[in-house]
């Protein structure tokens, strides 16, 4: 009889042990069904690019730097080949040229043997005048004496009035030959001159863009046409990265925003470089926009959620962090890490 109930006892133990491994296995499968699993929200490393281009279309004649190359800022990085800028400088050149002969003319004047002449001519007009003087008197003289008609008198004195006159447009024809171009001539023939050397800087800058050169300190990302394509006016040649510039950017619903804003610090970590992790400070916040019809009435619980693009920069340098690494936050519930 004792031995029987001995028995009953242990399998009364049994079961109750049975029933409570039963609970705590329904238990544990509970806690971890109905625990929501922890979301990741993917970001990724950007960086500034400035894109390399030309005033002038051209031919891509050389390449100074490869692709994945350091440069440094005034280093050049293309030469393009461009013909017809050469040519605009050589006309402006012999433009510049004939704007100077001209400027030089009016300068100096008339020529030695011109001003030779109009004042040979002012010296006959002189001599003729001396003699008509002369010749005048005479004859008033005479025409006060009653001797001389007065039709002879009025004759030479018509002479005399002709020769005064000729004399003075002689001097002025050699005071003009000898005083040169007028002011407002050498004035257009400088000015002419100028306008060529504007001309002539203008190409000159068009030519210095045939080797385009590094605005800053990076890396050659990308390289676009090949030696030899002909590229036009701002088309891209190439990209340079600013690797010490460098960012992580979050495309973040806005129910996750609780935990997010401007000078928060997350934690983050970078499954390429073995899941490193990473300390970064919001710095920048933006709605991405709507690309689907947005409603303004809404059923019970129901909302549009819009998404936010969330910029970051990490707190330290990250060694071998690279643009379009994929940067992982950790949400925890309602908690992101």
């Amino acid at each position: 009889m004792d031995v029987n109930k001995k028995f009953s006892i242990n399998n009364m133990m049994l079961a109750f042990i049975a029933v409570l491994a039963v609970i705590v296995l329904v238990a544990l499968a509970g806690f971890f069904l109905l625990t929501p699993p922890d979301d990741y929200i993917m970001g990724q490393a950007e960086v500034t690019q400035v894109r390399i281009s030309g005033k002038v279309p051209g031919r891509v004649a050389e390449y100074r730097f490869d692709e994945g190359d350091r440069v440094k800022a005034g280093d050049t990085l293309v030469l393009l080949e461009t013909p017809e800028v050469w040519a605009k400088l050589r006309q402006a050149e012999a433009a510049r040229a004939a704007a100077e002969a001209q400027n030089q003319k009016a300068e100096n004047g008339a020529r030695t043997q011109e001003v030779a002449a109009a004042y040979e001519m002012w010296q006959k007009a002189k001599a003729g005048l001396s003699i008509a003087e002369k010749s005048y008197e005479r004859i008033q003289n005479l025409f006060e004496k009653g001797v001389m008609s007065a039709q002879k008198r009025d004759e030479v004195k018509a002479n005399y009035d002709a020769m005064v006159a000729t004399e003075k447009a002689a001097r002025s024809q050699y005071e003009m030959a000898k005083e040169g171009a007028r002011r407002e001539d050498k004035a257009a023939a400088a000015a002419l001159v100028e306008r060529a050397d504007g001309a002539i800087a203008e190409v000159n800058a068009y030519v210095e863009e045939g080797a385009l050169v590094s605005p800053i300190d990076g890396e050659v990302s990308e390289r676009f046409p090949q030696v030899g394509e002909l590229v036009g006016t701002g088309a891209p040649i190439m990209n340079i990265s600013d690797l010490d510039d460098l960012w992580v950017t979050f495309s973040v619903r806005e129910d996750l925003l609780r935990d997010i804003k401007i000078g928060t610090e997350l934690t983050a970590f970078i499954p390429a470089l073995g899941d490193l992790p990473i300390r970064l400070k919001v710095y920048y916040m933006k709605d991405m926009g709507s690309y689907a019809a947005w409603k303004a009435t809404k059923a019970m619980g129901e909302y549009d959620a819009k998404t936010f693009e969330v910029r970051t920069r990490p707190l330290e340098k990250v060694a071998d962090l690279r643009p379009g690494m994929s940067v992982i936050l950790k949400k925890k519930g309602k908690m992101i890490l």
